[in-house]
């Protein structure tokens, strides 16, 4: 049956895709806008002052929250920090208590970030069972998370998808990385014995549209690939793909000259499994890292 679907942070890389792929299948798609709304489609809201009128979800089917400052996008001085922190929080409370006020059985799919397990887990396994680490980001997820609580306590399904890195030439590390790639310039980082915990933007959207269906499925799930590798080994594969070499290595103390404190996260390692997801009937499109690497080349108009 197609589904009514209120989407936060359709502008951005994700929330683009998913609201392309959800009108696709046929599902009726509405904009959650910090402007006036222009259109039936759109619903206002204010997440900063934390101001949505519940009375404007009601009649939809699912919610899904992806509304939130770019971790990656700037340096992380105290400001920018705050930012990362209160845009989550204040955006996923404002969600979770509009819903919980509106009294509908309403799905709401969070986003949420790998984050949560630290920055440096190193050979450990990571499944949704698994402690939460040390350090900022791991702080911000933790918190981002218990701000759906007012929706759950209510008794509404509510899932938080629990993001990698998302493989795609538009956004994100992988756009710095097919970048470098180009310039033939792509190796590791760090050690690059680092394991990044990877997924392509087109599994990302069929996973929010599997959690959109399956509201059985609540609490945190891993939206990642099923086989995290070396950084070392996903900078080889991309760079094989692009017919360049991959042996230029980007040292430790660059990185963190360049990103500053958000270098820890880039240089740690996070070993994650989507076993709750994959739990659930999933499948990959791309399941390994050489699949995912040729579709990333592909949509980025680079493949010989």
């Amino acid at each position: 049956m197609p589904q009514r679907v209120a989407i936060t942070g359709a502008s951005g890389l994700v929330g683009g895709a998913l609201s392309a792929f959800l009108s696709a299948r046929g599902d009726e798609v509405l904009h959650v806008v910090r402007r006036e709304p222009r259109t039936a489609s759109e619903i206002g809201w204010d997440p900063r002052h934390r101001r949505l009128d519940p009375a404007d979800l009601s009649g939809v089917t699912a919610v899904v929250n992806l509304a939130g400052a770019n971790v990656g996008g700037k340096r992380w001085t105290p400001a920018y920090k705050q930012e990362i922190f209160a845009s989550r929080v204040d955006s996923t409370h404002t969600i979770a208590s509009a819903l919980a006020d509106l009294g509908e059985p309403v799905r709401l799919v969070n986003a949420s970030a790998i984050g949560i397990y630290g920055s440096d887990r190193g050979e450990e396994v990571l499944t949704e069972d698994s402690e939460p680490g040390q350090g900022f980001l791991a702080d911000v997820v933790r918190a981002w998370e218990s701000a759906t609580k007012p929706a759950a306590d209510a008794g509404l399904p509510v899932a938080m998808a629990r993001t990698g890195l998302v493989m795609s030439p538009e956004g994100g590390a992988f756009e710095r990385l097919l970048t470098l790639g180009r310039l033939g310039l792509l190796g590791p980082l760090g050690s690059g014995r680092q394991y990044w915990s990877w997924v392509t933007l087109r599994d990302v959207v069929r996973g929010y549209a599997h959690l959109i269906d399956r509201e059985d499925v609540t609490g945190p799930v891993n939206l990642v690939g099923p086989a995290p590798a070396h950084q070392a080994d996903v900078a080889r594969a991309v760079a094989t793909r692009l017919h360049r070499p991959s042996v230029v290595p980007a040292p430790g103390f660059a990185l963190k000259a360049v990103l500053g404190e958000f270098a820890d996260d880039v240089l740690g390692s996070a070993r994650v499994m989507p076993s709750a997801l994959t739990a659930s009937g999933f499948t990959f499109e791309h399941d390994t890292l050489e699949q995912a690497a040729a579709w990333l080349v592909d949509q980025a108009g680079l493949a010989a």
